[in-house]
């Protein structure tokens, strides 16, 4: 886009292309080099309408090839939120009131592009996802499978919900389990037969994708996460456990954090004494 064209008015400028975030806010993912000078003037037009209607905060993603308009988004009020080896967040309040914006994210989840399936070639980050085999306890199939396609070594704390759908694979009932798991590693080698790419993403960026925000299930998911963080939510934990019908072992999954309160602050009232007046 010519400078001087714009300086002159004799082309319409267009404000910077944006999506909708879920707090009333836009995202900015910037992937095309521009002049400053350029950035500056459009960066104005966009700010200017996003004043007219309401929007609250604005998020600049800057990939790290375009760090030469971090200076034109600081002059014009722009801070820093986070840094990624290959990007920089920015940030900017619009309305006249404190700002609501979160602090850098202090959580990440391991999140990858699959290869196949309907989410082929979307640019949709998603949380690993795999297939109980004959015989598998849920709890390590979670491990198995972000094993087999990051990389990443994990230890299963919780499910944290699931899903019952019906006449789904050949007509047949299906259960999706969302799991907790605690990285014991962190370097990743994705699975190069299945897995197109794989990241450790802040929550928020991931919960910030248009996709993660149209689809219920993926953001009831989002909200759980939120729970958890805040020490709100208390999923299901694996208790091995035996029957009275074999020794196989099986596991029983319950809520283990308020069943141990429970049991802790729990006293039966002893039996009344029975009054030798009335034997």
């Amino acid at each position: 886009m010519d400078q001087e064209v714009i300086e002159n008015g004799c082309q319409q400028v267009e404000p910077l292309s944006a999506y909708n975030d879920d707090h009333g806010g836009v995202i900015v993912e910037m992937t095309e080099p521009m002049d400053p000078k350029v950035f500056d003037v459009v960066l104005g037009i966009s700010l200017s309408q996003w004043r007219q209607q309401g929007k609250r905060g604005v998020w600049i993603k800057l990939p790290i090839e375009l760090v030469n308009l971090v200076e034109t988004a600081v002059k014009a009020g722009f801070k820093y939120h986070h840094a990624e080896p290959t990007y920089l967040m920015l940030v900017y309040w619009i309305p006249e009131t404190a700002s609501s914006i979160p602090a850098n994210a202090s959580h990440r989840l391991l999140v990858v592009q699959e290869k196949s399936g309907r989410l082929k070639g979307m640019g949709v980050w998603k949380i690993p996802t795999g297939v109980v085999e004959q015989g598998e306890d849920i709890f390590k199939t979670a491990v198995r499978e972000v094993k087999e396609e990051t990389g990443i070594e994990a230890e299963f704390m919780e499910v944290l919900a699931f899903r019952q759908s019906h006449k789904l694979f050949f007509g047949k009932s299906d259960l999706l389990f969302v799991c907790l798991l605690r990285p014991l590693s962190f370097d990743i080698q994705k699975q190069e037969s299945e897995i197109e790419a794989a990241q450790w993403m802040p929550f928020e960026e991931y919960a910030a994708q248009p996709f993660v925000q149209k689809h219920e299930p993926y953001k009831y998911i989002t909200d759980i996460c939120l729970a958890k963080v805040d020490k709100h939510y208390a999923g299901f934990s694996p208790v091995p456990v035996t029957s009275f019908f074999g020794d196989q072992l099986s596991y029983f999954y319950l809520n283990s954090q308020d069943l141990n309160q429970q049991n802790s602050t729990y006293h039966p009232t002893p039996p009344a004494k029975k009054n030798k007046k009335n034997k």
